[in-house]
């Protein structure tokens, strides 16, 4: 099954029996120029819908015109296919294939699910929506978990944002409560790495939504100027959403830091979410929630090189969303 709207690669043709010049050009024949329809092909992009797991492989069996039996050897297709199409010169990207939603695209479109230009079209949709990613030649075993992982991310993004979208304005005051809990979360998101200092920061905030838990990750670089200067925007957007999510709703949620320095033992810092402030747990409380096996409740060993501080203080004048 291909999921890709570009044409394929050029055709080539053989010069049997015809003298070549020392530039291997046949004796007597002219230059050939690229035709135009051919040059065009180049110019458009293309996208390359995959199913990355055996469950969601074997859910798209149920079509008629699914032509492939072994998820094993439809794998070693696309990746052959996304090397001839790069070869080609062509711009590729890759789009995760969810059976699910594909379903409930055809309903929502009024069209039929089990026809190849069905699926091309979702395949364009969801590359559409931001959770495609560039082929660049990469081995497909490292570009799905890349590519599942966006996926993962674009997803929790869409429903924090409708969660947020859905709250309303607040009954005593009038404001969007949804609006100024992304402000707020912003404010705070920049209080925590002004305050972190120099050094490679990676956070996790993580949220109790009423349908799942909320997660997001940030990198950022803590040397290169202002706070917002250090963060990639995507991951600076989604992380907030969450962070919001928790604030507007009054959930259960915290937020983590590890800084790494060269030279120095990587830092551990954590706070929990209470309403619309990060309250900075202790030492030991750090220290019990990394070493602690979160399915089991069974102990873990510490981590080397690593040190687990008491979250610090957070100092914001930004107002709360809930007063």
């Amino acid at each position: 099954m291909v999921y890709e709207n570009t044409p394929a690669g050029q055709d080539h043709r053989t010069m049997r029996g015809r003298r070549k010049k020392p530039g291997g050009r046949a004796a007597g024949r002219p230059r050939k120029r690229t035709s135009p329809r051919r040059a065009l092909r180049r110019e458009v992009p293309g996208t390359v819908g995959v199913l990355a797991d055996a469950y969601d492989f074997e859910a798209m069996r149920a079509y008629r015109s699914f032509a492939f039996d072994d998820h094993a050897s439809y794998l070693r297709g696309i990746e052959s296919l996304l090397k001839a199409l790069a070869a080609a010169h062509l711009h590729l990207t890759v789009a995760l294939f969810d059976p699910e939603d594909f379903a409930a695209y055809c309903s929502d479109e009024g069209i039929d699910p089990d026809t190849p230009l069905s699926r091309g079209r979702y395949t364009a949709v969801v590359a559409g929506r931001g959770s495609a990613l560039t082929y660049t030649g990469q081995p497909l075993d490292q570009l799905l978990p890349q590519l599942i992982d966006k996926a993962v991310r674009q997803a929790t993004w869409e429903y924090a944002a409708t969660l947020l979208a859905g709250i309303g304005e607040c009954a005593d005051c009038g404001q969007d409560i949804g609006r100024a809990s992304f402000d707020r979360a912003s404010h705070i998101l920049m209080c925590l790495l002004e305050q972190a200092g120099p050094g490679r920061h990676h956070l996790v905030c993580s949220v109790a939504a009423p349908e799942e838990q909320l997660l997001a990750a940030l990198h950022a670089e803590g040397d290169s100027g202002p706070p917002a200067a250090g963060i990639e925007a995507v991951e600076g957007t989604e992380f907030v959403t969450v962070l919001a999510t928790g604030i507007a709703l009054g959930s259960p949620g915290g937020v983590v830091l590890r800084t790494s320095t060269s030279g120095e033992p990587d830092r551990l810092h954590g706070w929990r979410l209470d309403r619309s402030d990060l309250v900075p747990l202790s030492e030991a409380e750090v220290f019990s929630a990394y070493c602690t096996d979160a399915t089991t409740g069974e102990p873990l060993s510490p981590e080397p090189g690593v040190e687990y501080r008491a979250g610090f203080p957070l100092t914001t004048d930004d107002p709360d969303p809930h007063h």
